[in-house]
């Protein structure tokens, strides 16, 4: 982090240079990632107060806490220009002018110093308020100097307990605004602020309210400045104990983000209605630059993480043994797999996970993500140092959940479904598949290595970082099949891993929370859009739903591959594969999740676009903010081999039976 003087950040400004540093002696704090007509201040964040003031003082440290405005600087971080104060309001109030910025003797009815301020003393303060404006002043003209109009939010809190009636969330002042040029801005920005969700809060925006916005920041803009609108707002402190000063950490980071959400919808509207900007998007008024504070955390937990792909363990050692055994006496013989050892200690990994320094992100949709992300690959630990015993279950449970009402009905609905006449094709052995998939890898341009093993539940799997395909040994493949394999393996896994691999985020490497849905969703409905689908295939992920919701209500191995045989007319190598799959570990539930995933990603395809989804490993809950990262060029765009959307032109009775599903 930069120290320098006033002076020095003043010519940086004037360079046009984007730079982070604490200016003056400390007394300031400015950011600025982008030039863009929009910047936030939290002028009363500060709690500094000079040493030789405090023997003066007659306030505690939690007496000055109580007036001052704490967290408004981390409630602003996330914006592309912050300017903040860090010295407490006592010492010198940046939103009084200057003579009146230094309490004479009380303050609030308050008696603040045992003796009134020396001259000296307050001609310090003084020139630090003076410097605060000169730096303030430099800002705003860089800013007016690029744009038509600039925008700034002045974030303050204010204590509410002592008020006798109810009072907003959000309060914007307005008496020092040109309600009749910038009104629209105002009632826009209370608008967004009304839409912010708290946690067992309710909350409105409304101005003047509480306070009228009479503070000297907007002041001294209207009369130095002609094209800034100042947007005075105070937060009631209901992210915090106003009197004990114990903070609310989940109100905190709600607010947060709910806040990045009002000041670029704000900002965006600002740019379109003032600026002339008519595209402008919430994501072109924040930072393009990536924090390097995200960078280190991300680097960090990619290293602790890599390696922890629990299809990697999870695979029997011996699988065909055990199929050769089980086939043999399937009434009588029930599989006992064997597993590879772990090669970790999952108690030093779980500490590093949690001491991870997240908070030090500071765009609270991102630090939200990590956070996810954390606890995302602790439950994939637990999965993973509970491979082979009882708990493997319970943790699959937790990690991928189990299959709904709606889920099992969609099941049923397809293994109940007329067979159609779909054609016979002359299988190939699992040679002659890996080079046809070679050559299709080849003619995509993939790097991708496609080889063959014989210790396979699944009938192909992508492993790796420099994705490996492998192929089931054992396994016999129709040329449609290869054809959707292209599709689903080459097109998604294999693409999704190399595009992650070009992203200076290493979480898409990783994966985010809910990538396994996500991933196999898109990867089946790449199929359907391929025109490749067939009823067999999705009997076939129909079937896994149902073995699924069979193993976890506690039938056996046995039990489940006889309701597959019995019930479901599988024959008997798709329902040993089927229940292998759901059995292996100790009950790996997540095969319920290629249904249900596919059909979610079908319906979401027809209303808006999915392709920011081939990213890397992502996640669908992560969509609009893959769309933001995307749009603020903090991710590159990945080349996709497969479309997302569904052909117009797709009809027959396939689709009809995809549509007819809930």
């Amino acid at each position: 982090m930069l120290n320098c003087s006033v002076d020095e950040a003043i010519a940086k400004i004037q360079r046009g240079e984007t730079f982070a540093a604490h200016v003056g002696d400390g007394s300031f704090f400015l950011k600025i990632d982008d030039y863009l007509p929009v910047m936030s201040t939290a002028i009363h964040a500060g709690h500094r107060l000079r040493p030789e003031l405090q023997p003066n003082c007659l306030l505690s440290r939690e007496q000055r806490y109580f007036e001052e405005d704490p967290f408004t600087d981390a409630v602003i971080a996330s914006q592309p220009i912050t300017l903040i104060g860090g010295d407490s309001r006592f010492e010198y109030d940046l939103n009084r002018s200057m003579t009146l910025s230094t309490y004479y003797k009380s303050a609030w009815g308050v008696r603040v110093w045992q003796k009134p301020l020396t001259a000296r003393q307050r001609s310090v303060s003084h020139r630090r308020h003076s410097e605060f404006y000169r730096l303030y002043e430099a800002l705003i003209g860089k800013l007016e100097s690029l744009f038509r109009n600039v925008l700034v939010f002045d974030i303050h809190s204010y204590n509410y307990q002592r008020i006798e009636r109810q009072t907003p969330v959000f309060n914007v002042g307005t008496e020092q605004i040109d309600k009749e040029r910038w009104g629209a801005v105002v009632d826009r920005f209370c608008k967004e602020l009304s839409t912010v969700t708290l946690p067992n809060l309710e909350v409105q925006a409304e101005k003047d309210a509480v306070f009228a916005g009479r503070g000297y920041l907007i002041a001294h803009t209207n009369a130095h400045f002609d094209r800034t609108l100042v947007l005075p707002t105070e937060i009631k402190k209901i992210y915090m104990d106003e009197h004990s000063g114990e903070v609310y950490p989940l109100v905190v980071d709600a607010l947060k983000q709910g806040m990045k959400h009002a000041f670029s919808a704000t900002s965006a509207f600002f740019e379109r209605k003032y600026n002339r900007h008519r595209k402008a998007r919430e994501a072109d008024m924040l930072s393009t630059v990536l924090d390097p504070e995200l960078l280190a955390v991300d680097d960090k937990l990619y290293r602790l993480a890599r390696g922890l792909d629990p299809l990697t363990y999870v695979n029997p050692l011996n699988l065909q043994s055990e199929r050769k055994r089980f086939l043999a006496a399937p009434h009588r013989y029930q599989p006992s797999f064997r597993y590879r050892q772990l090669p970790l200690d999952p108690t030093s990994l779980r500490g590093k996970l949690y001491r991870l320094p997240l908070e030090k992100i500071d765009d609270p949709d991102i630090k939200q993500l990590y956070a996810a992300s954390v606890e995302d690959v602790a439950m994939g630990l637990d999965l993973l140092t509970s491979v082979g015993s009882e708990a493997f279950l319970y943790n699959s449970l937790r990690h991928h959940g189990q299959p709904s009402k709606t889920d099992l009905a969609n099941a049923a609905f397809l293994l109940h479904a007329a067979e159609l006449d779909e054609e016979t094709e002359p299988s190939l052995d699992a040679q002659q598949a890996c080079e046809r998939l070679t050559a299709q890898a080849e003619s995509w341009g993939l790097p991708c290595k496609i080889s063959l093993s014989s210790q396979l539940a699944a009938r192909a799997m992508v492993v790796g970082d420099s994705p490996k395909l492998l192929l089931n040994r054992h396994a016999r493949f129709a040329p449609s099949e290869l054809a959707n394999l292209a599709q689903h393996e080459l097109g998604v896994h294999v693409a999704t891993t190399l595009n992650a691999r070009r992203q200076p985020l290493k979480l898409l490497r990783l994966g985010l929370p809910g990538n396994t849905f996500t991933q196999e969703g898109i990867a089946i409905l790449s199929e359907f859009t391929s025109g490749g689908m067939s009823l067999t295939r999705l009997k076939q992920l129909a079937a896994r739903v149902i073995a699924v919701d069979a193993m976890v209500r506690g039938e056996s191995f046995g039990q489940t591959y006889g309701c597959l045989r019995e019930q479901h007319g599988l024959g008997e190598n798709d329902a040993f594969n089927i229940t292998a799959r759901v059995f292996r570990g100790g009950g790996f539930t997540k095969d319920h999740l290629y249904l249900s995933g596919f059909l979610t990603m079908l319906r979401l395809s027809e209303t808006r676009p999915l392709d920011n989804l081939l990213l890397g490993k992502t996640g669908i809950d992560y969509l609009d903010l893959l769309d933001e990262l995307v749009q603020r060029g903090w991710l590159t765009p990945g080349s996709a081999l497969v479309k997302l959307a569904v052909p117009e032109t797709l009809e027959g009775i396939l689709p009809y039976l995809v549509r007819s599903m809930r």
